[in-house]
């Protein structure tokens, strides 16, 4: 198991179901440490899951803790048309800091990425010294006994976000309600709202500055590039203190992830760069 990660991120990793019977490994978790990784940082995952789900093929190269469960945190997405409805059918483990492998809490850069309510207020504090950066969806959602997930308020917005320097989520998170988007943003030290081929809006000192998505070469699977997206801010913002820089290097990192299935495209530090340096944006 890796001793001191520069990039930690802390969730479950889930079991996300496919049409005839097939599964893959997905969540926050999965696509932000990959994408650290594919930056060049050094990665830890803590995470929950049971001992039969088999996460090393799927994390090659990330250093997972896994706290044992009896079932994974599993997903399932049913499209009607364009509509999608979404359904949790078990979770894992509840995680919280004293599941921390020792010396992890030392790392610089943490992200803490709930899908299923997995994070409690405990890891406030938890990372002393650290860039600490939320991804909040899943303090966002709530389940009735079919498992269909639907939205909730997230009620401990004001005690969580005084205590992290990042928020980052997306317009659809919140239903693209500005009144909410502008409450958390006042309380945030810095967020981050993204927009898909839009762009992303940094908002510093409660003044907002948007900064354009780059073209793709082919738009194949939206999943997962907003935690592409948070995972790329956090690293170069860990790296260079700039939010302003930070949000072009991750609006490059993101503009790759679209262009197949998975994780299957999620750039190397090289290619973000190069994309980023040629300036060429999506249209509107």
């Amino acid at each position: 198991m890796l001793d001191h990660p520069d990039f930690v991120a802390v969730g479950h990793i889930t079991k996300d179901l496919l049409p005839g019977g097939y599964y893959s490994i997905g969540g926050t978790a999965t696509y932000a440490s990959l994408t650290a990784l594919r930056l060049g940082v050094s990665v830890g995952v803590l995470t929950s899951a049971p001992a039969d789900l088999e996460l090393s093929p799927a994390l090659d190269g990330v250093g997972v803790h896994s706290v044992a469960a009896e079932s994974a945190t599993t997903f399932e997405n049913i499209y009607h048309g364009p509509h999608r409805r979404q359904f949790v059918h078990s979770t894992a483990a509840v995680l919280h800091p004293d599941d921390l492998p020792m010396a992890w809490n030392r790392a610089p850069a943490v992200l803490l990425c709930p899908i299923a309510g997995e994070l409690g207020l405990d890891w406030l504090g938890a990372f002393p010294g650290a860039i600490v950066g939320v991804t909040p969806q899943g303090w966002m959602r709530e389940w009735d006994e079919s498992g269909l997930i639907t939205h909730k308020p997230w009620l401990e917005a004001a005690q969580i976000l005084p205590r992290v320097d990042v928020l980052v989520f997306s317009e659809e998170d919140v239903g693209r309600d500005q009144a909410l988007i502008d409450e958390y943003a006042r309380m945030a030290r810095i967020a981050v709202v993204t927009a898909g081929r839009l762009g992303a809006t940094v908002y510093w000192n409660g003044v907002p500055k948007h900064f354009p998505a780059f073209r793709a070469v082919a738009e194949i699977d939206p999943t997962g590039a907003g935690d592409v997206f948070a995972a790329a801010f956090l690293v170069r913002f860990q790296e260079t203190n700039d939010p302003y820089t930070a949000a072009p290097f991750a609006n490059s990192a993101a503009s790759f992830a679209i262009e197949g299935p998975g994780t299957t495209t999620i750039p190397s530090r090289a290619q973000v760069e190069d994309r980023l340096a040629r300036g060429t944006y999506a249209s509107v």
